[in-house]
């Protein structure tokens, strides 16, 4: 684990495609232990093809190595498949009121492509797991429900993602023009999901993106 933090540590002073200056002290200090515990780690590293090493004098200089940086890409994919994979953890909050609008407006196009009569209005839930609502829906091809005029007004795409909420099947409706931040997910369904599910705001929920 200390060399993992240490590698992490390394990579976010930029020794990254160059050797840079390191004191044993100052990565003892951030990392908590000895100025000996360091050396040695980095020696162990640099043993295992992770890191490389120069000392100069009193100056050593460190740099990661193809190794190392194979090894970060590696580590970093397999948190990703681990941590986004599907699952959005959320908490309802109450919307801006204009969801009932615009569920009817898109309606037609929601019994087309996705398959129900939405109830007229959406559940909005704020993302506390992962980052946001983009991080979890990332590899996920969309429904596309096609923008379209009415009465002299345009409205334009909206991306659909298929979920389920236990066992209430729905989408997450992201439109080309959203004034909802990254952390907060609109969901439409075929039933009021508050009654459905004895929501409130303040509720904690799962939901699971369907691929």
């Amino acid at each position: 684990m200390k060399r993992l933090k240490l590698l992490i540590l390394l990579a976010k002073k930029g020794a990254i495609g160059e050797k840079v200056k390191i004191t044993l002290r100052e990565l003892a200090n951030e990392l908590g232990v000895s100025p000996q515990s360091v050396l040695r780690l980095l020696d162990e590293m640099e043993e295992e093809g992770l890191i490389s090493k120069d000392v100069e004098g009193r100056k050593t200089y460190v740099e990661i190595s193809q190794g190392g940086l194979a090894f970060l890409e590696n580590l970093c994919d397999a948190i990703s498949e681990v941590l986004y994979n599907g699952i959005i953890i959320g908490e309802v909050i109450s919307g801006i009121g204009e969801g009932a609008y615009y569920v009817r407006q898109y309606s037609h196009l929601i019994r087309e492509y996705l398959g129900f009569d939405p109830y007229p209005g959406t559940l909005n839930v704020r993302v506390l797991f992962p980052r946001t609502v983009f991080d979890a829906l990332c590899g996920v091809r969309p429904v596309v429900l096609p923008g379209f005029a009415k009465d002299g007004r345009t409205f334009g795409d909206v991306k659909a993602y298929r979920v389920r909420i236990g066992d209430v099947e729905g989408a997450i409706v992201i439109p080309s023009r959203t004034v909802h931040p990254p952390r907060i997910a609109e969901i439409i369904a075929p039933v009021y999901l508050r009654e459905e599910l004895s929501l409130e705001d303040g509720s904690r929920i799962t939901i699971r993106v369907v691929k």
